[in-house]
């Protein structure tokens, strides 16, 4: 059976990279890094539509099949309580932790602004709304199993920090 890790964040906090990271460096044995970016399942194919909370069941079952019997380590903005109250968890995941990262709302900034135009993360209303999403991580912290401000550190260190916990809880 498979234990999920959920690494959770606003947009602009680093988790894509902290998890380019991981994978880069073999970081973490018997674990499949996977970011919703990369299940090849749209948001715009569910947004405004009735199947719109199936979004997250969808891109959480096709990690897990992509994982190919590994543990998963699953990047996602969605936050335990949105996981645990709306999604399916795929009946060979036996275990699930939250990591919960943040950093500075000038970080955020600097970072979403610094996005290509095509990815429409560069708006001051969308970089608003993600700075208020990540204070809600800050408040949250200790609902965590693991919490970590990434804002002074390298992403070398953030992504040794995340490993270190995984390896934690084998």
């Amino acid at each position: 059976m498979k234990k999920l890790v959920v690494l959770s964040a606003a947009c602009g906090v680093g988790k894509s990279t902290v998890k380019d990271m991981l994978n880069e460096n073999n970081m973490l044995d018997n674990y499949s890094c996977i970011d919703t970016d990369e299940v090849g399942i749209n948001w715009w194919d569910y947004a405004g539509t009735e199947n719109e909370a199936k979004f997250s069941d969808d891109c959480l079952a096709e990690a897990v099949r992509m994982s190919n019997g590994n543990n998963l380590l699953f990047v996602t903005c969605m936050n335990p309580y949105d996981f645990y109250g709306t999604v399916n968890i795929p009946k060979d995941i036996t275990s699930t932790f939250f990591i919960g990262m943040t950093c500075s709302d000038e970080e955020i900034t600097k970072r979403l602004k610094a996005r290509p135009e095509e990815r429409m993360c560069g708006s001051d209303e969308f970089i608003a709304g993600q700075i208020q999403y990540n204070n809600w991580f800050r408040k949250n912290a200790g609902k965590f199993q693991f919490y970590i401000d990434n804002t002074d550190k390298t992403v070398k260190e953030t992504a040794a920090e995340i490993a270190a916990f995984i390896k934690s809880i084998e």
